[in-house]
């Protein structure tokens, strides 16, 4: 049980079911060598990562990479250009085949900031699916940025306070870390390829299109610098191409070949002063001679000005000393969580546990809802998924989706107690809920819609989000969460003791009254025996004990 005024660090999915058994919560069970595929589709390149599982551990079998451009045209004119989707699609093409070629158990692809803008992302996932099978998740800045940070935290020192800096084609995040836990993150239209076509179109760029650049990214610095104040920190890690860029530039500066490598991070530090004046530098070349900078290349030089000015403004701003960079990233964090689900018995997973369980909590805190009045209803969702396991078949993640939904189930009432099932729903599938990607989120949602007198139908906005083979599952999964609250109708008794009893035919619940009688409850649950008994072909009774 949570302890008294510290219900933040109560996670009963990991004390009251991780005791039990070492099967991942929130996954199917783990499965020894399975390999996994993770596809980044950025705005300025895609990359592909295949890992396999040996030991409990991640060991890379195959990388890929390819720049396309794929965000040149949607800062412009907000529509990706015909011809960066069909260079993004060959590149994909032949992640595909690879991915094969491997027998990938399970394959996630994710865009970022060029398809959360494109008018015309949804007609080029659509391209995509037809072409590789993909179903490609658009993920948020601030999604993007937990992917990048779980990715990193793989490292063996990032166990202090440290942050992280990932200036992307179409965003910059940056992450403030203690522990391997986020403090604080935020997104910015920072980008190196959205400033480079807003501002840069000239090489070299002119004092006035420089002052210009310069001008909007120390507006939104100032936004971080709001954020997170001054930085003193011993860390600073830098990922992505432009962070990598700009390290090995300056390291080839300083004429020092003694860089190490350890675990992803190459020495040494990148120092503020230097990242200045390397940014100054190659503001003041033309493309051709900023691609003979050792780090840089042909396609970097097209916009490592950008790149460059954003690194140099945030190092300056948040009175950092420099960074280092790290070759992990988006890629790298999308593997790990697929990893923390599929195997409870890495540290990745109860990591995964506690982001989702700080989500719920700051998702209830924030729509007024107090979670020790919704915990009752969640440890009887729980305890019916468990016991009526046998009845509704539900896949094991199931549990964790039901036991999210039984906790915010009520956030809607934040803003009209009127349909609030129904800003329940809308609530839930559109936060940023730390941990749970977006299908999983609708999911969740729409087991918490349905606690009125409306039952899920294919045509409902709840339900068009889900895939059609998860409809049956949402519907079941909705049964035991109407059950769960028809036994904490009132909330002034305690905590009612349910026993089960499971029969070919029928489902017996006996009731163990509390100090208030349990009359009501008993009637709740009467009242959803005909649903039940519509979904799972058998009959609900419910008495005393």
């Amino acid at each position: 049980m949570p302890q008294p005024g510290n219900p933040v660090v109560y996670l009963p999915w990991r004390t009251e079911l991780g005791r039990r058994s070492r099967r991942p919560i929130g996954g199917p069970p783990y499965q020894t060598m399975q390999t996994f595929a993770a596809i980044d589709i950025g705005s300025n390149s895609c990359r592909l990562k295949i890992a396999r599982v040996h030991q409990h551990r991640l060991r890379a079998l195959h990388e890929d990479r390819e720049v396309t451009r794929l965000g040149a045209s949607v800062f412009a004119t907000g529509l990706v250009s015909p011809d960066a989707m069909a260079g993004t699609l060959r590149a994909l093409k032949r992640f595909n085949r690879a991915v094969n070629m491997h027998g990938a158990d399970q394959v996630r692809a994710v865009a970022t900031a060029a398809l959360r803008e494109a008018r015309n992302a949804q007609a080029f996932l659509a391209w995509v699916k037809s072409e590789t099978g993909w179903e490609v998740e658009i993920i948020s800045g601030l999604e993007e940025a937990r992917l990048i940070h779980r990715g990193v935290m793989e490292l063996p020192d990032t166990h202090g306070r440290c942050l992280l800096i990932d200036v992307g084609g179409g965003s910059c995040e940056i992450t403030l870390s203690e522990r391997k836990t986020i403090r604080e993150t935020i997104s910015l239209p920072l980008g190196a390829v959205r400033l480079t076509e807003e501002f840069l179109p000239d090489s070299p760029p002119g004092a006035e299109q420089v002052a210009r650049l310069k001008q909007f990214i120390a507006r939104e610095v100032r936004r971080a610098e709001r954020r997170f104040g001054p930085l003193r920190l011993p860390r600073v890690i830098g990922t992505s191409g432009t962070a990598a860029a700009l390290a090995f530039a300056g390291q080839a500066m300083r004429k020092a070949g003694n860089s190490k490598r350890h675990r992803g991070i190459e020495e040494p530090l990148a120092e503020t002063r230097e990242v200045r004046r390397l940014a100054d530098k190659l503001t003041g070349m033309t493309s051709e001679q900023r691609s003979s900078v050792p780090g840089v290349g042909p396609r970097r030089a097209e916009i490592i000005v950008a790149g460059a000015q954003v690194f140099a403004e945030l190092l300056e701003r948040l009175s950092l000393p420099g960074f280092r960079y790290s070759s992990l990233g988006l890629r790298d964090g999308i593997l790990a969580q697929m990893l923390a689900e599929r195997d409870a018995r890495t540290s990745a997973h109860l990591r995964l546990e506690k982001e989702r369980w700080r989500g719920i909590l700051d998702t209830c805190k924030r729509y007024g809802v107090e979670p020790r009045q919704a915990e009752a209803v969640r440890q009887h969702a729980a305890q019916l998924f468990r016991g009526l396991r046998a009845v509704h078949q539900l896949p094991d993640e199931y549990e964790t989706w039901l036991e999210a939904a039984a906790m915010m189930r009520d956030v809607g009432k934040f803003m009209n107690y009127q349909g609030h099932h129904r800003h329940a729903q809308y609530i839930i599938a559109n936060s940023e809920l730390i941990g749970f990607a977006p299908q999983q989120r609708a999911i969740v949602s729409a087991i918490a819609r349905y606690l009125g007198k409306s039952r899920p139908v294919p045509e409902d906005r709840a339900m068009r989000a889900i895939p059609p083979q998860e409809h049956m599952n949402v519907q079941r999964a909705v049964v035991l969460l109407r059950l769960a609250v028809g036994l904490n109708q009132d909330r002034a008794s305690d905590v009612l003791k349910v026993t089960l009893r499971v029969y070919p035919k029928r489902i017996l619940m006996e009731l163990s009254p509390g100090r208030t009688g349990a009359e009501l409850e008993l009637w709740s649950l009467r009242k959803e025996a005909d649903y039940f008994r519509e979904v799972f072909r058998r009959e609900l009774l419910a008495t005393l004990a």
